[in-house]
């Protein structure tokens, strides 16, 4: 068993360690951790590959920094006793401008060559725009222009590929088109600004087809962004608990970066928490001055400064219903128990028939909001090709039905809240629906006898003035953590879709962020169901017993 540190990674544990520089305390988390892998597990660093490798240093216009050769010793050198990679998976997460595509333009260079030892070594670089894929395959071809006479030898390179002629390993730049990128024998596969990801379809396709080659290796870059529950969200849970220790690295090296409060932004001492490239950039600490004196000025209109330059994002958009940890306190888990013989009330919502359209019924025990829901989507909409989030998943997940039809049926939801009410042998009180939807839903509503007619009078048309009045509450239910939908992705979209509009006179009411890609209606069918749902505080705080002696009736 080797506990040899190289002193490239040795170098780097000791600058953290020293207080010379701010650093977070994720970096000191994985100092720990890489100390205690090689203290306890049978590695090896490849010294002379590593030699070799940075001697490539010379044939590009800067060296590498600290973090970059730890990061690059531990991805590329690092090895098991059995020859495979101990970390093939690297996730650096920096702030913006901290040098992530020259780290990577480096890399790649260095795993193309001889000393990778690998023949085909392919290597493609991702990203949602040609322009951002291209960043990191750019400095590399540059640097082959501007040393042609030496490189020529070695390499071919035009606009679309560079291939060194001894090994064959070629690289290439991909962009968002997934379905084009299928059935590829990569040796590694790149992420650029991986917050740009809002679903995996890109990223499962792109990772197929790793170890066909021997040494697959990923490597993911990201600042952080304003794009919520995403891949990137996932990926620095992971990486958190990894450090935390509470799960298994699985050869992830989790490089994380980033200042450990918001407060912190004020002493510019601790802006090398998110860039560790900062001691060595001057011009870019001017521009980061610079920037920090208008976020200062107004923080709202500015909030990309503290999401890409310091990895925090804001906890609250300009607008936002919520914030995106009161919206991930929904997670939590419904109970059906609780709910058996319970009252509730409905919510449905709908702009057309023609695109999406969402129905559930709201029960009230004690403190908690549970929220039973499903959402139903027009598989002819012509808006469905613009949607990022995984559809076709969330289906799976039963949290959605594609309707191949020309239009929703009104039927759909009906009949849904009426068998669901009847599985949990509940009564709905009132069914919630804005004034403007009722009419189309009218007939099949009444077949569950439901209807805003004096008859029955247990369908409310709602207005604007009944969202307003509602609003202060449903606000108190997310700061108080009182909602409780589940794991329910399809939910938490549809809620960060939307915002908050104030008139002149004050008053606020809920619109949509973006109407044809950003959907919110499962999100709006919440709100009205919530609007009705005064009826239920008297059957709250009742046991289920007692709830079933009210006279509970179900539908069939």
């Amino acid at each position: 068993m080797s506990c040899k540190l190289c002193p490239c990674i040795r170098q780097y544990i000791s600058l953290v360690r020293s207080g010379k520089i701010a650093v977070c305390r994720e970096q000191l988390k994985l100092c720990d951790l890489v100390e205690h892998i090689f203290s306890t597990e049978d590695i090896y660093v490849n010294e002379q590959q590593l030699e070799k490798y940075l001697s490539y240093q010379k044939y590009f216009p800067y060296e590498l920094f600290e973090w970059e050769k730890f990061v690059f010793a531990l991805h590329n050198c690092t090895y098991r006793a059995d020859g495979r990679l101990r970390f093939p998976v690297l996730f650096i997460y920096v702030g913006r401008g901290a040098g992530k595509n020259g780290y990577l333009a480096f890399e790649d260079f260095c795993l193309l060559t001889p000393t990778n030892g690998i023949k085909d070594y392919h290597i493609d670089i991702f990203a949602m725009s040609e322009d951002q894929a291209m960043q990191s395959w750019n400095d590399i071809y540059n640097m082959l222009e501007s040393k042609e006479g030496i490189m020529k030898k070695h390499f071919y390179w035009n606009k679309e590929v560079i291939r060194s002629l001894k090994t064959g390993s070629e690289l290439r730049y991909r962009t968002s088109n997934a379905k084009t990128k299928d059935g590829g024998r990569p040796g590694k596969v790149d992420f650029d600004e991986y917050h740009a990801y809002e679903n995996y379809r890109l990223i499962d396709v792109a990772t197929t087809g790793l170890g066909k080659k021997a040494l697959p290796r990923r490597t993911i870059m990201s600042t952080d962004g304003l794009v919520r529950g995403g891949p990137l969200d996932d990926l620095v849970d992971k990486c958190t608990k990894i450090l935390d220790g509470d799960t298994p690295d699985n050869g992830t090296l989790p490089f994380l970066c980033r200042l450990d409060n918001d407060e912190e932004v004020d002493n510019m001492e601790n802006w090398t928490k998110p860039n560790p490239s900062l001691p060595y950039l001057p011009h870019l600490k001017s521009e980061l001055e610079l920037e920090y004196f208008e976020y200062t000025l107004n923080p709202a209109a500015n909030t990309s400064f503290m999401a890409k330059r310091m990895n925090r994002p804001p906890k609250e958009l300009e607008n936002a219903v919520t914030s995106w940890d009161n919206i991930l306190a929904t997670n939590q888990e419904i109970d059906e128990a609780l709910l058996w013989g319970m009252p509730c009330v409905g919510g449905i919502d709908y702009m057309k028939t023609t695109d999406f359209l969402g129905a559930g019924l709201l029960y009230r025990v004690g403190a908690k909001d549970y929220w039973i829901t499903h959402t139903w989507v027009c598989s002819s909409s012509p808006d469905l090709k613009r949607i990022k989030p995984p559809l076709k998943q969330w289906e799976k997940m039963g949290l959605l039905t594609f309707v191949d039809a020309a239009e929703i049926s009104s039927e759909l939801p009906v009949v849904w809240l009426s068998n669901e009410a009847a599985k949990r042998n509940s009564q709905i009180l009132k069914i919630g629906i804005d004034n403007y939807r009722y009419s189309l839903l009218s007939k099949a509503l009444r077949s569950i006898y439901f209807s805003a007619d004096k008859d029955f009078g247990n369908v409310v048309r709602l207005r604007p003035s009944d969202e307003m009045l509602n609003i202060p509450v449903i606000t108190s239910g997310f700061v108080n953590h009182s909602f409780v939908w589940g794991d329910n992705p399809l939910m938490r979209w549809a809620c960060q879709n939307s915002k908050t509009i104030t008139s002149p006179s004050g008053n606020i009411t809920y619109g949509k962020i973006e109407p044809k890609s950003r959907k919110t209606d499962p999100f709006k069918a919440f709100v009205a169901a919530e609007c009705v749902s005064e009826c239920l505080n008297a059957f709250a705080e009742k046991s289920d017993s007692s709830i079933m002696d009210t006279g509970i009736f179900t539908f069939d």
